[in-house]
């Protein structure tokens, strides 16, 4: 008891990236079209999303194979299990993953129900002859098999598991990440935003729900994404997945990685209420309580990358609490602008959108920023802004009164 009394939790920081978007596979094409606001809006075409109705999306160009990926694995996987399988590569190329015990590594996956497309494209093509219904389909249908995919894949030993919060699914998972290093289960924690793959039912459903855009741009699918803009009328999908590799700072020395930022300060906070309807005081309280744990004051925040859906109601209230949490003054974009909505996988590849953001010095644009809904905000609007980014703050939220905020802190470049 007297040593966990004392017992100092270790720093933290972000040793490797991996993402796949709509606009570019690997943070390099990503950061790229990022800054220039590039966009792959328009009506959705992939098979299992083409109901009655029509939707628009942003949905992922052909990926690219890895060689290191076995073949095997890849031919057997859902989209989404290839897509992680893909996206981690990246990051435990990227945080140099090979020389560290994998007895010792940790994966959290961000995200419940990620392969509903095509496990609705399997009922229908197999609801008439159910006895030829696939063997693989009793593993493939679980959460858990993009876990199986991963750890086998990469030969991770530590702890796996997913962790369901809705839209801030991406958020959750690098919490529990943080949790689970200061725990010292494990050394090395790797947090996934994975891809939710959703059908032309949850489309629906989204859409008959107010959640989802666009009536209005039906025709314009480019105009239809417009995150704080007097015409906005709701999210618009986009396909992603995001990876990040977390591990103590000495560790990250020991090894000679340089991080990409130091992770200060976080909180989780529920509203207490089962619909999708945001909640003021629960944003405001993690806000609140993500900036005392990471011993800031509102005033030395310089960039906000907010949840920012393009949500009638969501943003109205997102904004009001950052308001009244005296950070209008930060810098404000809306990755979502560009890269669509991508559910479980936002929270994640929207903390890797501001880890390029502070390591460029470069603020992206925010597309179809027209008539922000609040003018005393510090907007970057549509041009990309030069900006030192000391300080950030992400936030995340998701249906079912889930709130997350994750503030982080720059290091050096890296090398």
């Amino acid at each position: 008891m007297h040593f966990m009394q004392n017992y100092e939790k270790p720093e933290l920081v972000v040793t490797g990236i991996g993402v796949t978007s709509a606009i570019g596979q690997g943070k390099a094409a990503f950061a790229s079209a990022l800054f220039k606001g590039q966009h792959a809006f328009g009506v959705m075409q992939r098979p299992g999303r083409r109901g009655e109705a029509s939707f628009i999306g942003a949905e992922l160009p052909p990926l690219s194979y890895p060689k290191a990926l076995s073949k095997r694995m890849l031919r057997t996987a859902s989209f989404s299990g290839q897509v992680a399988m893909v996206t981690l590569q990246e990051a435990w190329e990227d945080a140099q993953l090979d020389n560290v015990d994998p007895s010792r590594i940790g994966l959290v996956i961000g995200g419940s129900n990620f392969q509903q497309r095509e496990l609705f494209q399997t009922y229908e093509a197999y609801r008439e002859k159910m006895c030829f219904v696939p063997p693989t389909y009793g593993v493939s249908f679980m959460d858990t098999d993009l876990c199986g995919l991963c750890t086998e894949q990469f030969g991770i030993q530590g702890l796996a598991y997913t962790v369901g919060g809705a839209s801030a699914s991406g958020q959750v998972a690098i919490i529990q990440a943080i949790e689970a290093i200061q725990a010292d289960r494990v050394d090395v924690c790797i947090a996934m935003g994975a891809l939710m793959d959703i059908s032309y039912m949850e489309c629906q459903a989204l859409r008959s729900l107010g959640a989802m855009g666009s009536d209005r741009y039906a025709d314009e699918p480019a105009m239809a994404c417009r995150p704080f803009d007097q015409s906005r009328d709701g999210f618009i999908y986009g396909e992603s997945c995001g990876v990040v590799v977390i591990e103590r700072a000495d560790s990250a020395v020991r090894r000679r990685e340089k991080p990409y930022a130091k992770l200060a300060g976080w909180d989780m906070g529920m509203d207490r209420n089962r619909n999708p309807n945001p909640s003021y005081e629960g944003e405001a309280r993690v806000i609140r309580r993500a900036l005392e744990k990471a011993k800031l004051l509102p005033e030395e925040i310089d960039y906000i990358n907010p949840h920012g859906t393009g949500s009638v109601v969501g943003d109205e209230i997102e904004i009001r609490a950052l308001q009244d949490c005296k950070l209008s003054h930060a810098y404000i974009n809306a990755t979502k602008s560009i890269i669509g909505h991508g559910l479980s996988a936002a929270g994640t590849v929207e903390i890797i959108a501001t880890l390029l953001q502070m390591s460029e010095s470069r603020l992206h644009p925010t597309r179809n920023l027209e008539e922000p809904i609040q003018l005393d905000c510090n907007w970057v609007k549509n041009e990309s802004v030069p900006a030192i980014i000391h300080n950030t703050m992400n936030l995340s939220m998701g249906f079912g009164g889930i709130n997350t905020a994750i503030c982080m802190q720059k290091c050096e470049s890296r090398i």
